[in-house]
């Protein structure tokens, strides 16, 4: 199950995952069980960028500005489609996130995160998440860049 991988993943880090008896598997459920507002819950979108897996973190309520995202990957945005996502990243969709993903899976970070100093990406399930600040999703999630592709 992914959100072992996920445990494993922190073991000894001082970071714990949550897991929470309800689903958490939208951002407004997330927000809603974490007791927090739905901006703060940091959503993994995955994509296919030349037929490889990307991960772009951001803030909750952001949403893909189609230009914005063109402009930096020179392609047009192309969802990973449901039914392949965990074959692509090792996270189904639900619990995606950028944590102990599978070996080739690129992971960008959004500027809307910004506007938080703590953020709850998953863990790898439909029901559970981490507390981090910014400097820790950067550490622990191995990203490429600070990229703008959000609204």
């Amino acid at each position: 199950m992914a959100v072992e991988k996920v445990k494993e993943y922190f073991r000894g880090t001082g970071i714990e995952v949550i897991e929470l008896p309800e689903s958490s598997a939208t951002v407004e459920l997330a927000a809603e069980a974490l007791h927090t507002e739905p901006d703060q819950i940091a959503k993994t979108l995955s994509f296919l960028v030349d037929g490889k897996p990307v991960l772009i973190v951001m803030a909750g309520m952001a949403r893909v500005d189609n230009h914005k995202y063109k402009e930096y990957f020179h392609k047009k945005a192309m969802m990973i489609p449901h039914d392949q996502v965990e074959t692509y990243i090792g996270h189904a969709p639900g619990g995606v996130c950028p944590f102990a993903v599978k070996e080739g899976v690129t992971v960008y970070l959004d500027a809307s995160l910004r506007r938080h100093e703590v953020v709850y990406p998953a863990a790898g399930s439909g029901n559970s998440a981490v507390r981090v600040t910014l400097s820790q999703l950067e550490q622990y999630t191995g990203y490429r860049a600070w990229i703008d592709v959000t609204k």
